[in-house]
Formats: C-alpha cells, structure tokens, sequence
C-alpha cells in the first residue's frame, strides 16, 4: 500500500531574477511501513522535499498524494488540518514547548485532535514509557538532555499514530551513543507500529539503519536504492 505518491514535483524560487530549481521533477512512492532516508549534498534540496511532502510548503508544479488524497490542492485551514490528523514531524531542534512537561508536550497533538483524556492519558503514558522516558514525564525540556528532549519529540510524533513521520536531521545535534540509541528505538517503533518514516540526513549512522536510500542531487533523485536491507 502507497502512503505516500509523488509525480512530477517542482519548486522553484525567483532570486533576483534568476530562477532555482530546488526541486526538479521529482517522482516517488513510499509504501507503508518504509524506514527510508532521503539523503544527497547540501542544497540538493532533501528539506525543501520533505517539507513539500509534509504540507508545510507549496509546490511550483506537480503533485503529492497521502492516501491518495492529493494535499497540494487542499487550501492553508485544510493543510493545518490535514497534517494534524495524518503527519508527525521529528526537527534537529526538537521544537518542543519549553513551558510544557514531557507528558504535556506529547499529549499536546492529541488533544488538539479532540482525542478524550482517557485515550489521551494511556497513549502518553505508553508511548513515553516505550521511549524510555516513563519516570521523566513530568520534566520540563530545560531538565532533560538533548537525546531525552529527542526523545520526546519522537513519543510526540508517534502519539496520534499518523500515516507517516518525517524526519529533518533528527540526529544533527546528538552524540554518536545518543544517536544510535535513537536510531534503535525508532527502527523499534517503526516495526512494531508499521509506522512510516521518512528521514532526511547528512547523517551515515541514519543511512546505515535505511532500507532504503533515496539520493538528491541538485534537486533530482539520481539514485533509489530499494530492499538494501532484508
């Protein structure tokens, strides 16, 4: 099953005149339950992609379909919408609310999506609980590291259960101990929960856990490397 169906897309900016592609004719399909990592030099366009792919970002031309609902023609109030029910997004900055707890910030997506306190409660609980945050849930950002902080904002993106997460370099501001016990733990959820993810790196420990490696080079996809590992 295609989570997500790409054609055709571009994205073009006007900079004094001169117009860059930062995306160029782009086609992709992920299938449910992927763990793939859109990797290529810096300015190959892997974040202007994934924001697109994301809804955060209109595209010059072309289409993105999540489910077969085609999300470049829906308006600004059915984007906001759209992403809350169906995307999670993990950043290399985390974006969590610094006046929140752990719990609070997870439970945050959810309750906005008018989930009940009970619903909410037990999903908080078990997802930082899987995350290995289980007794840090009443810690405010300030109190936690930076792979707990991560951490979260990985329970925050998993909480709803969405169609699929993307992930920005996820790993840029970590360790390489933290990163890989990130790593593990996402490549565990996503098993588990047939989550999709789709990454973008710079990050060759990222690219190690792939099944599949997407390369952009000056906003095209030169190489895909499907089933690399079994």
């Amino acid at each position: 099953m295609n989570v997500i169906e790409v054609e055709n897309l571009v994205k073009a900016y006007t900079d004094l005149a001169l117009e860059v592609v930062a995306v160029d004719h782009v086609n992709l399909t992920v299938k449910k339950g992927e763990f793939t990592a859109i990797v290529g030099p810096s300015g190959s366009g892997k974040t202007t992609l994934l924001n697109m792919i994301g809804g955060l970002d209109k595209p010059t031309s072309g289409t993105i379909r999540v489910n077969n609902k085609d999300i470049t023609q829906l308006n600004s109030k059915e984007l906001i919408n759209f992403r809350l029910h169906n995307i999670g997004f993990i950043f290399q900055s985390y974006n969590l609310i610094p006046v929140l707890t752990a719990k609070e910030n997870v439970s945050f997506i959810m309750e906005m999506q008018g989930e009940n306190r009970k619903t909410v409660d037990e999903r908080v609980s078990e997802i930082l609980t899987a995350v290995g945050l289980g007794d840090r849930m009443n810690s405010r950002p300030n109190q936690l590291s930076g792979g707990q902080q991560q951490r979260v904002a990985v329970a925050r993106a998993m909480a709803s259960r969405p169609q699929f997460i993307i992930a920005d370099e996820p790993t840029a501001n970590l360790d390489s101990k933290t990163t890989e016990k990130l790593l593990d733990l996402m490549e565990e959820l996503n098993e588990k929960e047939n989550i999709t993810f789709l990454f973008s790196t710079h990050d060759q420990r990222v690219v190690n856990k792939a099944r599949r490696i997407v390369v952009l080079e000056d906003g095209k996809v030169v190489e895909d490397n499907e089933n690399i590992k079994q």
